[in-house]
């Protein structure tokens, strides 16, 4: 099945993917239809969010990334309005401002995926599209 997501700085080498975080785990939404995605990508430029790219995926990559990630996920049927909640995360690990030299010099604390897992990952999430 094909969801939509929403990716921050899309195609770049310092692209990050929206989460939720739900008490001390982070959940990935994957909707079943644009438009749903798009309001909601909306809703979070509305909160101070840099602006998301909406992008289609196959469901089953996104639950191996998250299985592999640790992280919980949510399909968002169509129709259902998925609202962003109103408190956000007070530091997230994804910075909108680096740039790809200070990603090559300064290495994330939370190295909790391999580099290697990583890339091969992103190869198959750039196959499908």
């Amino acid at each position: 099945m094909r969801v939509y997501i929403l990716l921050f700085n899309a195609g770049t080498s310092n692209e990050g993917i929206h989460t939720i975080q739900v008490g001390d785990r982070n959940k990935i939404l994957m909707f079943q239809e644009e438009d749903d995605a798009l309001r909601f990508a909306m809703m979070l430029e509305a909160q101070d969010f840099p602006e998301a790219t909406v992008e289609v995926i196959d469901s089953e990559e996104i639950e191996a990334f998250c299985q592999k990630a640790d992280y919980d996920w949510e399909i968002i049927e169509t129709g259902k309005l998925a609202v962003p909640p109103e408190k956000n995360a007070p530091k997230t690990d994804w910075n909108p401002e680096e740039d790809e030299s200070s990603l090559a010099t300064s290495p994330s604390e939370d190295n909790s995926i391999p580099p290697d897992d990583l890339d091969n990952i992103r190869r198959r999430l750039e196959g499908l599209l």
